[in-house]
C-alpha cells in the first residue's frame, strides 16, 4: 500500500513537472498569438499616415505616424504612442486613432518585434527595447513637443507602455483593459509565478508613475478581470477610473463615449487646451 501511495505521488509530480515545462515553452505563444494574426496581404496606402521603418537590435520594426489634422494644427504638437492588443496589428486601428488628430495630437503606432511585416520575436525584453528606439525618434520629430507624450496601451499593450514609462518621461499614461501584472495569471493554470518570461508588472510601475493615469476597464471583462483595472487605479497617486458595461473585446462599447472622456482627461490634465467641456467628468471614476 505504501507503494502504491510513493508511486501515485511521483507520477503525479513527475506529470505536473511535465506539465509546467510545456507551460514555460509555449507560454509566449499565447501572450503573442502572432501567427493567429493575419497580415493584410497588400500594405494599404493609407493618406494620412506616415510609414517609418525603425531598426533595433531585434530587426526592422515598422511604425506609423498620423499627423494632427490641418485645422487643430500647432507645432509641435502632443503625441499619443499607442500599443495595441496581443491579437492586433497596427493596421486596424488609424481610422479609430485618427480622431486624437481632430484634438490637435499625433498618433504614433509601433508594431511589435515580430508581428505583421515587423522582424524579430515578441518578448517583454524586445518589445521594451524596439518601444525605447521608437521613442527616442518620435521626440526626434520637430513637429512633436516632446513633453506632451501621451503612452497609451491596450490590454497586453498596457503591459509595454508601462515598461516604456519606467524608462523614459511621458506626460500622461492611458492603461485600457490592462492587467497587473502577467505573473497574476499563473494561478490560473496552477503554475508558479515563477515560471513567467515575461512578467509585465504594470502594477508597480502605476505605484511610482507620477503624472496623470486614465483607467478604462469593462466592468465584465472576461479576459483581464475587472479587479485588475480597479487594483491599478487604487495604486495610483494621480488616476482616473472609467468603467464600461462590456467585457473584454467591446471595451468600449460606444467610441463616441469614449472619445469624449479621453478628451476630458486630456483637457483635465493639461495636455490639450481647457475649455468648456461638453460632458462632466468626475475624477473619482464613472460608470459607462
Amino acid at each position: 500500500m505504501k507503494d502504491m501511495v510513493v508511486k501515485i505521488v511521483t507520477w503525479t509530480l513527475f506529470i505536473y513537472l511535465v506539465y509546467c515545462g510545456l507551460l514555460f515553452l509555449i507560454q509566449r505563444q499565447m501572450l503573442f498569438p502572432r501567427y493567429l494574426v493575419e497580415t493584410p496581404s497588400k500594405d494599404e496606402d493609407i493618406p494620412f499616415v506616415e510609414k517609418i521603418w525603425i531598426e533595433t537590435d531585434a530587426g526592422k520594426i515598422e511604425a506609423w505616424f498620423l499627423p494632427p489634422d490641418p485645422v487643430n494644427e500647432a507645432e509641435p504638437a502632443p503625441a499619443v504612442f499607442f500599443a495595441h492588443g496581443n491579437g492586433e496589428l497596427i493596421d486596424f486601428w488609424p481610422h479609430e486613432l485618427k480622431k486624437f488628430n481632430r484634438l490637435g495630437i499625433g498618433v504614433f503606432l509601433v508594431e511589435y518585434p515580430g508581428y505583421g511585416r515587423s522582424e524579430g520575436t515578441p518578448s517583454q525584453k524586445n518589445i521594451t527595447a524596439a518601444f525605447n528606439r521608437a521613442y527616442d525618434v518620435l521626440i526626434e520629430r520637430q513637429d512633436v513637443d516632446p513633453a506632451k507624450i501621451i503612452l497609451f496601451g491596450r490590454s497586453v499593450g498596457g503591459g509595454a507602455v508601462c515598461e516604456l514609462a519606467a524608462q523614459r518621461p511621458s506626460a500622461a499614461l492611458i492603461l485600457m483593459s490592462a492587467f497587473i501584472s502577467v505573473r497574476s495569471f499563473a494561478k490560473r493554470y496552477l503554475a508558479p509565478a515563477v515560471l513567467i518570461r515575461d512578467p509585465f508588472d504594470n502594477l508597480a510601475v502605476v505605484r511610482t508613475y507620477k503624472k496623470p493615469t486614465l483607467v478604462i476597464h469593462g466592468k465584465f471583462d472576461e479576459v483581464i478581470p475587472y479587479s485588475h483595472g480597479m487594483t491599478l487605479y487604487k495604486a495610483s497617486s494621480n488616476a482616473t477610473m472609467i468603467t464600461y458595461k462590456s467585457g473584454h473585446n467591446d471595451c468600449p462599447p460606444s467610441w463616441e463615449v469614449f472619445w469624449g472622456d479621453v478628451e476630458s482627461f486630456l483637457r483635465n490634465s493639461g495636455i490639450i487646451e481647457n475649455s468648456e467641456l461638453s460632458r462632466s467628468f468626475n475624477r473619482f471614476g464613472s460608470e459607462r
